[in-house]
C-alpha cells in the first residue's frame, strides 16, 4: 500500500527531508535515494507518493517515492542468461574430463575451481553490501578474479544472484577477461606454454 504526503522539510546538502502524511501522523523520513526521479530537486510543499520501508536501524522511512503526477516504474524481472551458465558448466566439466584423461594439469583444475568459488562468493558479498548500502567491492577486483580463472563462477553468479548482469560496460569488460583467460589457457598447451607449466609446477 502506498501513502501520500507533503514535503515539509528538505536539506539539500545532506539530501534528506521529512514528509507529513496526508491525514496526519508521524513525519516520515525520506532520503534522495528513495526518489525514483533523482534528477528533480525536491521542494517544500511537493506532494510525494511513497511506500513505507525500514532503514538499517529499523526506522520507518519512505521508499519508491514519486512526485505528484509521476508514475511508478514497475521493475520487471529480467530473464536469466542461460548461455553464461551453460558455458561455465560445460567449461568446468570439460577440463575435469580432460584432467581425468590426463590431458589437463591438476594445478589448473585447482586454479579454475578455486578461483570460481571465491569469485562467486565475492559477487554474493558485493550484492549484500549493495543492499546494505555499505562500502562495495571494487569492480576491478571482480574483473581480476575473473581474469585469473574465476570467470565461470562470475558468469554463474551474475545470473543466479542477478548481480552485475545488466550493467553493459561491466559485462563488456567481463567478457574481455573471459577471452583473455581462454587465450592464455590455449597458449599453455603450446610448446612454450608447456615449458612454463613445468617450471612453475
Amino acid at each position: 500500500m502506498r501513502s501520500k504526503g507533503k514535503l515539509i522539510k528538505w536539506n539539500e546538502d545532506k539530501a534528506f527531508g521529512f514528509i507529513a502524511p496526508n491525514g496526519g501522523g508521524k513525519q516520515v523520513f525520506i532520503h534522495k535515494k528513495a526518489l525514483i526521479n533523482r534528477h528533480r530537486t525536491p521542494q517544500i510543499n511537493d506532494v510525494i507518493t511513497f511506500s513505507l520501508s525500514k532503514d538499517k536501524q529499523g526506522r520507518t522511512c519512505a521508499d519508491q517515492a514519486t512526485f505528484s503526477g509521476e508514475k511508478v516504474k514497475i521493475k520487471t524481472a529480467k530473464k536469466m542468461n542461460r548461455f553464461s551458465i551453460y558455458l561455465s558448466i560445460v567449461f568446468i566439466t570439460s577440463i575435469i574430463i580432460f584432467y581425468l584423461l590426463e590431458y589437463f594439469p591438476q594445478k589448473l583444475i585447482f586454479l579454475y575451481v578455486g578461483a570460481s568459488a571465491i569469485t562467486f562468493l565475492a559477487y554474493a558479498s558485493d550484492k549484500s553490501k549493495a543492499k546494505r548500502r555499505v562500502w562495495r567491492t571494487p569492480e576491478n577486483s571482480l574483473h581480476m578474479l575473473a581474469l585469473i580463472g574465476g570467470w565461470p563462477g562470475a558468469a554463474i553468479a551474475q545470473q543466479v544472484l542477478r548481480h552485475k548482469s545488466q550493467k553493459k560496460e561491466f559485462r563488456r569488460i567481463f567478457w574481455l577477461t573471459v577471452f583473455v583467460n581462454l587465450a592464455v589457457l590455449v597458449w599453455f598447451f603450446t610448446p612454450k606454454g608447456q615449458t612454463l607449466l613445468k617450471i612453475i609446477g
